[in-house]
C-alpha cells in the first residue's frame, strides 16, 4: 500500500471546467435517473399512502420493499459479468444494463399510476418491488460506470456530478409532488414515468468507458466462474483491509443511518401538520434545490482543504444539527408555519448535499476499478441494510414516543459513526481511510484538460 499522494493543483477555471465536460454531462443525467426511483419510493409513496388514510405503521413496514438496494449485492457479479443480448453490442455492457434497468421502473411507475391504496395494498406493493428492485439494479450499474468512466483523482468530481443529478432528481419528484396537488397522483406517478424514460433516451448518447469491456473473461468449469465472478472480488477486497474491515463496514453502516431513520417519516410529518402538498413541493424545489447545490459545492471544497476524512467529520456535527431540527419543527410548527418548514428542509438538503459528495468519494476509493460493479455494490448494501431495515419500524417509533422524541432519537444515531470515525481516522491504515492506490488508477491519471477522464486502457 502506497500513501495517496495530494493531487495535482488546479485554477479556478480548470475546476469549474471539467464540470462542463461530456463524462460529467452524462454522469449528472446519470445522477438523476438513479435517484428519482428512489425519491419516488421513499417519499411521495409513503406521502400518497398517507394521503389514503394508511397508517403510519404500515407505511413504515411498506418501507421494507427498498431492501432491494441492500441485497444488490447478490446480482451485482451478473451485472459485471454477464451481457444483455444484443443491447449489448448496440450499447456495451454498462449502457445496456443501464437502459435494461430503468425501463423496468418505467414501468413499475406506470403500474403505481393505475392503482388505488384504499383498494388493496397488494397491487401496490407489487409494483413498489418491482421499482425497488430495478432502481437497485440501475443503481449497481451506474456506480459502476461512474468508477470505471474516470481515475481516481477525479472520483471526487464524478461523486459531486452524480449528487447533482441525485439532486435534480429530488426537485423533479417535488414537481411530482406538486402535480398531483394540481391534477392527482395518477398524473404524478405518470409524469415521473415519462422523465425516467427520457433519461433512457439519452444514455443513446453517452459513451460506454473502456475498463467496463469485461477484460477479464470468465473461463474454467462452472465452479470457476462463479469462485472468479462471485468470490475473487470479496476475497481481494478482504485482503486490502484484513480485520480493519469490519470498522469500515460498521462506519459504512452507520453513517447515514439518521437520515434513513428521520427520512421515511418527514413527508408524513409534514401531512399530519396540515402543510400544503404544493407548498411542500415548491420549498423542496426551490430554497431546497438551492440548499443541495450549495451543500454540494461545500462539500467538495471541505474535501479539498480538509481532506476527505475530516469532511466526513463535519458531515456528521451538522447532520446532527440538521436531523435534530425536525423536532423542533414537530413541537412548534402548524399548517401556516411556511418558514419553519422552509428552514427545516433547507436545512437537511445543506447537509445532505454535503455529506452525500463526501460519502460517495469515500466508498468509491474503496472499490478496485476491476471489480467495480461488484465491490461497490457490497459496500453500499452494507451502508443501507441496518439503517433500511430499522427504517422500516420509524413508523412504530414515532407512534411510541411522538415526533418530537422521534426526531430526537434519530439524530442522536450520528454517535456511534462519530466513535468509530474518530477510530479510522486516527489509527486506520491508508486502505481505511481510502488512500489506496489501485494500480489500474494509477496509469490512467489524467489532467481536467481531457474530457473523458483520460486513457482507460
Amino acid at each position: 500500500m502506497t500513501v495517496e499522494t495530494n493531487p495535482p493543483a488546479r485554477s479556478w477555471a480548470q475546476t469549474v471546467r471539467v464540470y462542463f465536460t461530456p463524462v460529467m454531462l452524462s454522469m449528472i443525467v446519470l445522477g438523476f435517473a438513479s435517484g428519482l426511483p428512489l425519491y419516488m419510493v421513499f417519499q411521495k409513496l409513503s406521502y400518497w399512502l398517507r394521503d389514503a388514510g394508511i397508517e403510519r405503521s404500515t407505511i413504515g413496514f411498506f418501507y421494507w420493499v427498498t431492501l432491494s438496494y441492500t441485497l444488490k449485492f447478490l446480482w451485482a457479479p451478473i451485472i459485471d459479468r454477464v451481457q444483455i443480448p444484443f443491447l449489448a453490442k448496440l450499447l456495451g455492457p454498462r449502457r445496456s444494463w443501464i437502459v435494461t434497468a430503468i425501463s423496468g421502473t418505467v414501468i413499475a411507475l406506470v403500474i403505481i399510476s393505475q392503482t388505488d391504496p384504499t383498494q388493496g395494498l397488494a397491487p401496490v406493493a407489487i409494483a413498489a418491488f418491482l421499482l425497488a428492485y430495478s432502481s437497485a439494479t440501475l443503481d449497481v450499474a451506474i456506480d459502476a460506470w461512474r468508477i470505471e468512466s474516470a481515475p481516481n483523482d477525479m472520483q471526487a468530481n464524478m461523486a459531486a456530478a452524480y449528487s447533482l443529478g441525485y439532486r435534480v432528481a429530488y426537485m423533479t419528484s417535488g414537481l411530482g409532488l406538486a402535480i398531483s396537488e394540481w391534477a392527482d397522483w395518477d398524473w404524478s406517478f405518470l409524469a415521473m414515468a415519462a422523465a425516467m424514460a427520457l433519461s433512457a433516451g439519452l444514455v443513446f448518447l453517452m459513451k460506454e468507458p473502456a475498463t467496463g469491456t469485461y477484460k477479464h473473461a470468465l473461463t474454467g468449469s462452472l465452479p470457476q466462474k462463479i469462485v472468479k465472478a462471485v468470490v475473487d472480488p470479496f476475497k481481494q477486497f478482504l485482503g486490502r483491509l484484513g480485520w480493519w474491515l469490519l470498522p469500515v463496514l460498521l462506519l459504512i453502516t452507520l453513517y447515514r443511518i439518521s437520515d434513513f431513520t428521520m427520512g421515511v417519516m418527514a413527508a408524513p410529518l409534514y401531512s399530519d401538520l396540515g402543510f400544503a402538498r404544493d407548498a411542500v413541493g415548491g420549498i423542496q424545489g426551490g430554497p431546497g434545490l438551492i440548499a443541495t447545490m450549495t451543500g454540494l459545492f461545500l462539500g467538495g471544497i471541505a474535501s479539498m482543504r480538509f481532506g476527505m476524512m475530516r469532511a466526513l467529520v463535519i458531515g456528521l456535527v451538522i447532520t446532527l444539527i440538521t436531523n435534530g431540527a425536525y423536532a423542533w419543527l414537530a413541537a412548534t410548527a402548524g399548517p401556516d408555519d411556511l418558514g419553519k418548514l422552509t428552514l427545516a428542509v433547507v436545512g437537511d438538503n445543506l447537509a445532505g448535499g454535503f455529506v452525500t459528495t463526501v460519502f460517495i468519494a469515500y466508498l468509491s476509493s474503496l472499490v478496485d476499478p476491476e471489480n467495480a460493479a461488484t465491490q461497490y455494490a457490497m459496500l453500499s448494501s452494507f451502508y443501507a441494510l441496518l439503517p433500511k431495515f430499522m427504517a422500516g419500524f420509524s413508523g412504530v417509533l414515532a407512534d411510541s414516543v411522538g415526533w418530537v422524541w422521534f426526531f430526537i432519537l434519530t439524530a442522536g444515531w450520528t454517535l456511534p459513526a462519530a466513535a468509530l470515525l474518530a477510530l479510522v481516522l486516527g489509527w486506520g491504515p491508508t486502505a481505511a481511510k481510502g488512500q489506496f492506490k489501485f494500480a489500474e488508477r494509477r496509469t490512467t491519471e489524467n489532467s481536467p484538460e481531457e474530457p473523458e477522464g483520460g486513457k482507460t486502457e
